[in-house]
Formats: C-alpha cells, structure tokens, sequence
C-alpha cells in the first residue's frame, strides 16, 4: 500500500521481543523480516526448546 508515496509497513512503529528456535527458525532471520514491515526490536533470543 502507498500512503501519499511512501510506503508503510504492517508493523510500522511497534515494538517487537522474537524468540527463534535453533531447529527451527533462529531469531535473527525473524528479526530481519519484522525490521523490514516496520518494526522496532526490543529483543532478539534464538533457544532450544527441547
């Protein structure tokens, strides 16, 4: 979507804690796709949930 010519993402000013998986999707991987729809990182963890 255009808002008078800039683009703006789905999570454009909200602040986001990612917890990525290390068998599944890490943390940072997340990370990157969230800061790209606009998103603030508060915090970034990649666990094991075994």
């Amino acid at each position: 979507m255009h808002y008078q010519g800039k683009e703006k993402g789905m999570f454009q000013g909200k602040k986001v804690i990612i917890f990525g998986d290390r068998d599944g999707v890490p943390g940072p991987a997340i990370a990157a796709c969230m800061k790209a729809a606009g998103a603030q990182i508060v915090l970034t963890v990649t666990e094991c949930f075994v």
